[in-house]
């Protein structure tokens, strides 16, 4: 039996790249080839977080691939259908922005569009501060889009960050699964705050 094939894409959101790392490799881990993908931002930038070498460095490690950073490493994937399922994890408010509204200018972006010609579903992990301010309406307008799905998300910090939504990454596998069925995990909306609660 085949894998499924998934690209797995990265965008700027750099605190939540551990937890992108851990289900990157659960789902290499579950039998899936995955190959890996960095926003411009993802692939050139430093951070505190991580150096973006090592960023490199680690999708290779995981997935014994070199992650694709251009704009015509990805235009292929959609025309030659070399991936099942793609996957955005984590999806800034910029790229939600964009992906909302018909802009393509980045290779995860570019590759989701290419990956969608063939009705193959696309799955987005949010991870933003304006999730229920001005991305809130980006997020509305993906919810309605055909064959793309999202992973459970709730505010990870109602108290400091009222307005910040994040994935629940850890149901990112599940939500994979769900995805290649053409369905949607739910509930959507999560509680995934934990010791951040209101008390």
């Amino acid at each position: 039996m085949s894998k499924t094939r998934a690209a797995f894409a990265l965008t700027g959101s750099f605190c939540t790249f551990d937890k992108a790392f851990e289900q990157m490799r659960a789902l290499v881990n579950m039998g899936y080839d995955v190959t890996p993908i960095l926003s411009f931002s993802a692939a050139q930038t430093d951070t505190r977080f991580y150096p973006c070498e090592r960023v490199k460095s680690i999708l290779r490690e995981i997935t014994g691939k070199d992650a694709l950073v251009t704009l015509p490493q990805v235009e292929p994937l959609g025309p030659k259908k070399l991936t099942d399922l793609y996957i955005i994890a984590p999806m800034t408010g910029v790229s939600m922005a964009k992906f909302a509204n018909g802009i393509f200018d980045t290779p995860p972006l570019l590759g989701a569009k290419s990956h969608l010609r063939n009705g193959r579903p696309v799955l987005i992990a949010p991870s933003t501060n304006d999730g229920l301010s001005t991305a809130a309406e980006n997020i509305g307008k993906i919810l309605n889009m055909k064959n793309v799905y999202m992973v459970p998300y709730g505010q990870d910090d109602p108290v400091r960050k009222p307005r910040s939504l994040v994935a629940d990454f850890a149901l990112l596998p599940k939500a994979a699964a769900c995805a290649l069925e053409g369905a949607q995990l739910q509930p959507i909306l999560t509680c995934n705050h934990g010791e951040n609660a209101v008390k």
